[in-house]
């Protein structure tokens, strides 16, 4: 936190004098009061009521005004704000390695819960796309505001949906700057600011060479986060028997750590909802330096309600 007029915090002084000055004044009263010698006198000058009510009041007003001097300081601090046009394209997986149960239910059901929660928990302002892939990509749902299609979208995606087999990484970045590209008329000229998230249990096997892909998301200026999703103990059942589909993240890391992405590893569910979460504070933000005096000024009316509020329900008066 920084202050636009640092210098007025020395009225601070002034509230520190204040309530050096009330503790004064109150060892006074109290010398003043021993003084007596008539105790119905003194009872009547000076009630007994609990001795921290007395100091509620006083504490409230000289809390506002400490806040108050902050406020009038402007301070200001670096706030996270959503960017105009941002646009977040989840690829998912739907390979048949995909449907192996080390990950309950599966690695596919899991990742479509997941991917579910993590587009909720972003801004409503924020464009969402969702492209499945295997042996090819395709774009399920085209980068949009509409989350109610995006879930319909996420609902669909299932073994198989794009047709052929394989894990084609490369062809889901590929497929991912091309929706970014059609999001709107200004694309071409005036690109989005855009994030790609690619999650899959294995290594490139088909189409496009993820380096290659990963040069043009670099040329795009976006960003690709990765998520390797799934155990080394992974395993299919295919006509009775097991084959064995173990999780290879080597080549999403390096894509990731290519584009300025970060790589990530889920072997649970709940590891995968952890990574989504720490994606989602990242993506689609910039961070701005902003006015927030209005905070403490807030806080500080709030306090003098209180004061007055004290005041007003033990002594009848207003501090």
């Amino acid at each position: 936190m920084t202050w636009a007029s640092p210098v007025r915090l020395w009225l601070l002084v002034g509230v520190l004098a204040l309530a050096v000055y009330y503790l004064l004044m109150q060892r006074r009263q109290s010398r003043y009061a021993v003084r007596f010698t008539n105790l119905r006198l003194l009872d009547r000058v000076a009630p007994e009521r609990p001795a921290w009510r007395r100091h509620v009041p006083a504490g409230l007003f000289l809390a506002m005004l400490a806040l108050l001097v902050v406020g009038f300081a402007r301070p200001t601090a670096e706030v996270r704000v959503p960017r105009e046009r941002a646009t977040v394209i989840v690829a998912v997986d739907v390979s048949t390695s995909m449907l192996a149960t080390d990950v309950e239910p599966d690695r596919l059901t899991a990742a479509k819960m997941a991917a579910g929660r993590f587009v909720d928990g972003l801004p409503d302002e924020f464009n969402v796309g969702l492209v499945a892939f295997a042996g090819s990509a395709a774009v399920f749902v085209p980068p949009d505001t509409d989350r109610g299609a995006l879930h319909s979208g996420i609902e669909r995606l299932a073994e198989g949906a794009t047709g052929v087999q394989g894990t084609a990484i490369g062809e889901a970045i590929s497929t991912s700057l091309q929706a970014i590209r059609g999001l709107d008329n200004q694309a071409a000229k005036q690109p989005p600011p855009a994030r790609i998230i690619v999650l899959s249990d294995g290594a490139n096997t088909s189409g496009r060479d993820p380096v290659e892909a990963a040069d043009d998301a670099v040329a795009a200026k976006v960003p690709v986060h990765t998520i390797s999703f799934g155990t080394l103990s992974g395993s299919v059942d295919r006509g009775g028997r097991p084959i064995q589909v173990p999780v290879d993240g080597q080549t999403l890391r390096d894509v990731a750590e290519a584009t300025g992405g970060r790589y990530h590893e889920a072997s649970t569910s709940e590891e995968l909802r952890a990574v989504y979460e720490d994606i989602g504070t990242s993506v689609g933000y910039r961070l701005e330096r902003q006015d927030i005096s209005a905070r403490f000024i807030g806080i500080g009316l709030l306090f003098a309600l209180g004061a007055a509020a004290g005041s007003l329900r033990w002594f009848s008066r207003l501090p």
